[in-house]
């Protein structure tokens, strides 16, 4: 036998609190007797109370508890083996942690809108391998290919603009750590990289890396984010607490969305998707759906499973039963002598 929810069977410690209990309604009631009915008159009386009756009474209240409490461990045999396959592809999300991506043109900020959009998008996979590589000066792989959703979160919880100690923004690095620390070279598909960032990027040549991507098999789909025309300031915070915004040769920098150079990036790889956020909205669970859920996969793991027909409906039957009778027995005689 096999049981879904052994920990239910801890509820047989209750069983013999029931007994007792009716041990201890019978010593009352003999007690609450010999206070209205002297004692030598007890036995010369004769009392309508069915004791036989009361005990059967107790017994089929016990053992239905006992049934209802195996129904619910959820009892189950005549295993049957079946084959499970895991299939999906291979994700790894690049992520753009300068401190560009702290400009507020999304509420509340670029990098903290990016992480809420990339949880949804982890929240609907089914099956897909996840990694993590956060950039700015350098390109550090945070997260390698997993099935573990939890941990990949704590991973993205604890990435932040502190992460990585040099300025700057590489893009075209962070795509060659992904293709060279986060995917293997076994086959040339199933692989996508998903590049969120607001494209601004200090000669890393990144339409370069995406070419070598695309060469690999690797499609990229780039999220950019921020104002395309004006841009947005950065704040920072300074030791005292105070709000201020970053500057540069005593002039405040002003960050925008580089679309243009992710465009050519996803030009060069199979498939390549450019969404361009801007200060829109972006439901990457959505995105998830349409442009990879689709998508060819390979087999990520198969093993044998055994499946057991349960039959907690059979033990609900005999509690039913049990106490359905516990109801037609009477506490008292049919006839009094």
């Amino acid at each position: 036998m096999h049981l879904g929810n052994v920990n239910m069977l801890s509820l047989l410690w209750l069983v013999p609190v029931i007994v007792a209990l009716f041990v201890w309604a019978a010593y009352r009631r003999g007690q609450a007797l010999r206070v209205f009915i002297e004692a030598d008159l007890l036995d010369r009386i004769g009392l309508t109370l069915n004791p036989v009756g009361r005990r059967w009474k107790a017994v089929l209240v016990a053992l239905g508890f006992t049934a209802i409490t195996l129904a619910l461990a959820r009892p189950a045999w005549n295993p049957k083996p079946r084959t499970v396959e895991r299939r999906g592809r291979d994700i790894v999300f690049v992520l753009d942690v300068s401190r560009s991506m702290l400009a507020e043109d999304l509420a509340p900020n670029r990098l903290e809108r990016a992480r809420l959009a990339m949880k949804d998008m982890i929240s609907r996979l089914r099956g897909d391998r996840v990694g993590l590589v956060a950039f700015a000066g350098t390109a550090v792989l945070k997260c390698p290919l997993t099935l573990d959703y939890g941990f990949f979160n704590l991973m993205l919880d604890d990435v932040d603009v502190t992460s990585i100690s040099r300025g700057g923004t590489m893009i075209g690095d962070a795509v060659r750590k992904a293709l060279d620390e986060a995917f293997d070279d076994q086959e040339k598909k199933y692989k996508d990289i998903i590049l969120i960032t607001d494209g601004e990027d200090h000669d890393s040549f990144p339409v370069e890396a995406a070419e070598e991507a695309g060469k690999r098999g690797v499609r990229i789909i780039a999220i950019g984010l921020g104002d395309e025309d004006t841009g947005k300031r950065i704040p920072v915070t300074d030791e005292q607490g105070n709000m201020t915004f970053l500057t540069y040769k005593g002039r405040e920098v002003w960050s925008k969305l580089d679309a243009a150079t992710l465009r050519k990036m996803v030009n060069v790889t199979p498939g390549g998707k450019y969404l361009n956020v801007a200060t829109g909205t972006i439901d990457l669970g959505d995105v998830y759906m349409k442009l990879i859920a689709g998508e060819e996969k390979r087999e990520m793991e198969s093993k044998t499973v055994k499946l057991y027909e349960e039959k907690f409906q059979i033990f609900v039957s005999i509690a039913f039963l049990l106490l359905a009778v516990e109801m037609v027995v009477g506490e008292r005689k049919r006839k009094i002598i």
